[in-house]
């Protein structure tokens, strides 16, 4: 006895390529949302390295802020150039 080949239809189809889309999506969203944070985690790590470090210098509020200031600044007009 011959077996009946099954022939796949179009709406199969689609519809197999929409789970698997629907599943790959959902990997990229886990995984987009261990990388936001480990960016969170890391930033977090930044900032309270640099407010210790303002802590233990002697350098004012304003002596860093007017630092870090002019450092923008010079970027941004090497930018222009």
């Amino acid at each position: 006895m011959a077996r009946a080949r099954r022939v796949v239809t179009l709406d199969e189809k689609i519809d197999k390529a929409q789970a698997e889309v629907a599943e790959a999506k959902a990997k990229l969203d886990k995984k987009i949302d261990v990388l936001e944070k480990l960016l969170t985690k890391r930033k977090e790590m930044e900032s309270k390295e640099l407010l210790k470090a303002f802590a233990e210098s002697e350098r004012t509020l304003e002596e860093v802020l007017e630092f870090l200031r002019e450092d923008t600044e010079e970027e941004t007009q090497d930018n222009q150039e």
